[in-house]
């Protein structure tokens, strides 16, 4: 074996010192028509090049975020509660548990515009789920509430 003199060794790869094209193919333009209009579109879009935060999809990172959410939500800490269970949503968007929760910890809070809102997700994710009965109730419960004059 030769010391890192440019000679190429059996099983090693050669594709390093030649160039790749990237040019299209001959009849992408016919193919494609409109690909060059999206990416100009997405290009001039406002906020492009702008990265956002990007949370990946972690189903682990959210069971456990709901379990430290219900952690709190025994000890009657909603705020704690209410931040793990949004942070679980992060995580795993639509999750019915973190969802229903985060909703029953709104309306503890005496947020009922926002556990109204996390209630119909709840029924939107899983319309006939084993908490579907407990979302309808609460909805009509604080829907009346707030129809009520206040005095």
């Amino acid at each position: 074996m030769q010391a890192n003199d440019g000679s190429i060794e059996a099983g090693e790869s050669s594709s390093k010192d030649e160039a790749v094209d990237l040019s299209p193919p001959p009849n992408d333009d016919k193919a494609h028509p409109q690909s060059s209009d999206v990416l100009m579109d997405a290009e001039t879009a406002p906020g492009s090049g702008e990265v956002g935060e990007f949370h990946p999809w972690n189903p682990h990172k959210a069971a456990k975020d709901i379990e430290v959410g219900d952690f709190y939500f025994k000890r009657k800490n909603y705020r704690a509660a209410e931040d793990r269970y949004r942070e679980a949503l992060l995580y795993k968007e639509n999750d019915a548990v973190a969802t229903i929760r985060l909703a029953v910890c709104l309306e503890k809070m005496d947020q009922p515009d926002e556990a109204l809102k996390e209630y119909g997700n709840y029924l939107k994710i899983l319309p006939h789920g084993p908490q579907a009965e407990e979302a309808r109730k609460a909805m009509q419960r604080l829907q009346a509430a707030a129809a009520k004059p206040a005095r």
